[in-house]
């Protein structure tokens, strides 16, 4: 081969591997691309749960609505999906419908778990289980209850009774309806209180799932497609971050604070304090405990549904009580205020649903406590008034004195005009005894010595 043609020969050669490295190079830039791209993202996207507490036995108030719905709020932006870890006797249908809205309308799936073991979703809750994507329970609990009562706490009557259950019964049914799961349980539910056990809800198709614990119910609806035609979600779930939240210290104590057993007792404290501040302007404390726990009391009032005749025969009952301790009524007043808040504290929030109802043995401890005040206070009384006079100018009468001067006697370190019974004179220095006060003038006689005392 000619010189010439090696060097060809060569070039192309050189060529050739340049072109094969290129292409390696080529090849590897794409995998690592797409390892950057697809392979990397797939392994950093595991799914994020937020799992809501409402529970153990929170009642379905505005304080629980809130906190409910904000949590709802902030799953729908950070996380995948929500679930509510429900445990509730159940509570007012004001905030259950906006809960229940609230799951309607998320972007993202709502799953309902009663949980944990012993939960129940009551009355309420039953609303708020049903209008998530999914339901499930724990192995031991149980769903249903929802029959409306009436003020009282018992059956409503007539026609309002059919207008309130079919009402009731026609919301439940149609948000099972929604979720593809049984209608004619939640009928019996609401009309004849029907209760259901895990396992009963599951034959009966009212629920979807049985699971011992969440990380288990996400492993279960790996795959699973929520049946709402209008949010339709496909869940992927298994192996997902749980981030788990609780009511706050304040959700707490602000539910704490509308228990009508606690705001009953704060009601009667501040009207008997801003009364008594009132009656002995000054004191200031009895004023101050009275404002602050009047105050929380109307807060209470503003959740809770009030009845009006309850609110006042307790105002006049405790008027009648703190009248009676200033007039002499022998206890009549007592009495009738007694009356007035034993009708009237069972009353106070008659209007709002069985959790929110005033324990009776508060009702009568309460009276009890009162009556035995009462006959505290009037025993005292009577007592003191037995007792001999210890003040006043009546304390001179039987005390001994000295006479100074012609019709001037020094007795207890005052001095006094005073004269004998008799008209006798009065001799300065002279011991003399009070007999008698008449006006300003003692009536005295003079103070006999014993024999053989000089």
């Amino acid at each position: 081969m000619t010189p010439l043609l090696m060097v060809l020969a060569r070039f192309v050669a050189s060529l050739l591997k340049h072109k094969v490295l290129a292409i390696l190079g080529s090849t590897l830039l794409a995998v690592g691309a797409y390892a950057l791209l697809v392979v990397a993202p797939a392994a950093a996207a595991t799914p994020r749960v937020l799992a809501i507490r409402f529970g153990p036995d929170l009642e379905v108030n505005p304080i629980t609505q809130n906190y409910v719905n904000h949590q709802l709020s902030e799953a729908e932006k950070h996380y995948d999906a929500a679930v509510i870890e429900l445990d509730t006797p159940g509570g007012l249908s004001s905030s259950l419908r906006s809960i229940y809205q609230k799951e309607l309308s998320l972007k993202i799936p709502v799953i309902v778990y009663v949980t944990p073991s012993g939960a129940r979703a009551a009355s309420a809750g039953v609303w708020i289980a049903e209008a998530g994507d999914v339901l499930a329970l724990s192995p031991v609990s149980n769903i249903g209850s929802s029959t409306p009562i009436n003020s009282g706490g018992g059956n409503i009557g007539s026609d309002l009774r059919r207008k309130v259950i079919n009402d009731a019964a026609a919301s439940l049914r149609s948000l099972a309806a929604t979720h593809k799961r049984n209608t004619s349980w939640p009928v019996l539910a609401v009309t004849k209180a029907s209760n259901l056990t895990a396992q009963q809800a599951l034959h009966m198709h009212v629920i979807d799932t049985i699971a011992p614990n969440l990380p288990a119910l996400l492993r279960q609806l790996d795959g699973y497609r929520t049946k709402d035609p209008q949010r339709p979600f496909t869940l992927h779930l298994a192996g997902a971050q749980i981030t788990t939240v609780s009511p706050g210290l304040f959700t707490r104590f602000l539910n704490t604070l509308i228990d009508p057993n606690l705001i009953s007792i704060l009601f009667l404290v501040g009207i008997a304090g801003l009364v008594f501040e009132v009656l002995h302007p000054g004191v200031v404390l009895p004023g101050a405990i009275g404002a602050v726990s009047l105050t929380i009391a109307l807060f209470g009032f503003s959740i809770l549904p009030v009845s009006w005749v309850g609110l006042a025969l307790v105002v006049l009952g405790v008027a009648l009580l703190v009248i009676d301790l200033h007039a002499t009524t022998h206890g009549a007043l007592t009495i009738a205020g007694l009356i007035c808040l034993g009708v009237g504290l069972p009353l106070l929030f008659a209007n709002a649903p069985a959790p929110y109802h005033i324990n009776t043995g508060l009702v009568v401890g309460t009276g009890l406590a009162i009556a035995a005040f009462w006959v505290f206070v009037t025993s005292k009384g009577i007592a003191a008034r037995r007792q001999p006079v210890k003040t006043g100018p009546q304390t001179l009468v039987g005390a001994e004195g000295e006479v100074r001067s012609n019709g001037v006697v020094f007795v207890n370190g005052e001095l006094w005009h005073a004269h004998t019974s008799d008209g006798s004179q009065l001799l300065p220095g002279e011991h003399v005894e009070v007999s008698a006060l008449e006006g300003l003038e003692l009536t005295v006689k003079p103070v006999r010595t014993r024999a053989g005392v000089s």
